[in-house]
């Protein structure tokens, strides 16, 4: 394990209208306030969307399993923004439901918003981070400077 110890910053409150794509909002939220470190929840509602799910196989790199929708899904969110490349990157895992039937996993790609969609973004400080490919396992995982580790 690695870890870097840090504190909240800023915190935004952001309003995310119907028609809007969640996933670049975001994007332009971190862009507009140069927002490099970042933790976030969202709840609201989803028109269209496409989730990894989970992978085919238990083997790295995956190979992923989709789901999407395009009827409006309500939705609750826990993700994460760090620079990739020194752009801002969302890893975003979402809850996705429309009556009795629920999905949980990874927003990739379209997210239309439906109504609205509720977002508290807690910029974290203290600490650099970033992601990197990896090709070999077939993501991009936070990598730390002036890392801790435990072994």
């Amino acid at each position: 394990m690695e870890y870097a110890k840090g504190r909240i910053g800023r915190v935004f409150t952001v309003r995310i209208d119907y028609g809007d794509d969640l996933i670049l909002e975001l994007i332009k939220l971190a862009e507009l306030e140069h927002i490099e470190s970042a933790v976030f929840v969202l709840l609201g509602a989803l028109k269209e969307a496409k989730f990894v799910v989970g992978p085919k196989e238990n083997v790295t790199p995956p190979e992923p399993v989709w789901f999407g929708f395009d009827d409006a899904h309500e939705i609750l969110g826990i993700g994460n923004i760090f620079l990739m490349d020194g752009k801002p990157k969302i890893h975003l895992h979402a809850g996705a439901g429309r009556g009795d039937n629920v999905k949980l996993g990874c927003l990739r790609g379209e997210s239309e918003v439906f109504m609205v969609v509720e977002a508290f973004v807690f910029e974290l400080e203290g600490f650099s981070a970033r992601r990197i490919a990896d090709e070999e396992q077939g993501f991009a995982p936070v990598v730390f400077e002036q890392v801790s580790d435990l072994k």
